[in-house]
């Protein structure tokens, strides 16, 4: 999901503004009922699925929930000066992140608040780099899908593992303007044995990910069958988005190659880890 600056820095500012803080100890909390308006949930009880998932979450990590959610009850108005009380829950940042990583992927808010609550500053060029990152990691997912797909698909129309190596790199050779998968590996100095997709750009990962749908498309579609057909197939879609990425000016093979995905995902861990230390205030 793209995000752009303005819908960032709104999104943010709805975030800060429900921020609780315990002086005495400096610790930041937030309060559950704050979080479902702010993550776009209208009744308690679908966000109590959500945040049940959470704790369960915690709980699976060797953490203790305790330590992240506290319940807790609190006064609300319901009109005519009249109360009642509800149940609530007390959150760490990590308990948010937890919540924020279990809910709808689908709503703009929980995409924001996945990249809001995983990272320990509030400045927004942090936030927007995290969004970045995680947009890669989606893009990257999704190749992978599809890429499985397509393996899955072709191996029943008679290709083998070395079939679908052989068609995959003569795809990137399409798409990267004659270099296959080995000569773009060895451009962006990839070892052997890693896959050349953890080093590419959101861009390309994304354009590899639409040429191998339209293969998975049309083998289907017009049944095809045996290498050399779903070759051709392959390459003609490549070459395609190729085509359209040059009309924009941009040339797949000499796009500058991103972060290896592997470190990032073990920042990402190490980053939750951080997070897990800070804890609720003691007596809440």
């Amino acid at each position: 999901m793209e995000f752009k600056k303005a819908k960032i820095l709104e999104l943010k500012e709805k975030f800060d503004a429900i921020i609780n803080k315990e002086e005495n100890e400096n610790v930041e909390f937030w309060y559950a009922r704050d979080l479902q308006i702010q993550l776009g949930y209208t009744q308690w009880r679908n966000f109590l699925e959500v945040i049940n998932k959470a704790i369960e979450s915690c709980k699976n990590a060797g953490i203790n929930e305790n330590d992240h959610f506290a319940k807790v009850s609190k006064m609300i108005d319901i009109g005519k000066s009249a109360k009642r009380e509800v149940e609530d829950y007390m959150l760490t940042r990590y308990g948010c992140y937890l919540i924020a990583q279990n809910g709808d992927s689908k709503k703009e808010e929980i995409a924001f608040a996945q990249s809001y609550f995983a990272v320990q500053t509030r400045k927004q060029e942090i936030i927007e780099d995290r969004i970045k990152l995680m947009n890669r990691l989606e893009a990257r997912e999704k190749l992978k899908e599809s890429e499985k797909q397509l393996s899955k698909n072709i191996y029943e129309r008679g290709v083998d593992d070395l079939g679908f190596a052989r068609i995959r790199s003569k795809g990137d050779s399409a798409l990267f303007g004659g270099l296959n998968t080995m000569q773009m590996k060895a451009k962006y100095d990839v070892k052997e044995n890693r896959p050349l997709a953890d080093f590419l750009p959101t861009l390309t990962i994304a354009a590899k990910n639409l040429a191998t749908e339209m293969t998975n498309y049309n083998v289907t579609e017009k049944d095809m069958y045996g290498e050399e057909s779903i070759t051709d197939e392959h390459i003609d879609n490549n070459l395609s988005v190729r085509s359209m990425l040059n009309k924009r000016g941009i040339k797949p093979e000499n796009l500058k190659p991103a972060e290896d995905l592997k470190k990032l995902e073990r920042r990402v861990k190490t980053e939750s880890k951080k997070m897990a230390s800070n804890k609720l205030p003691q007596g809440k």
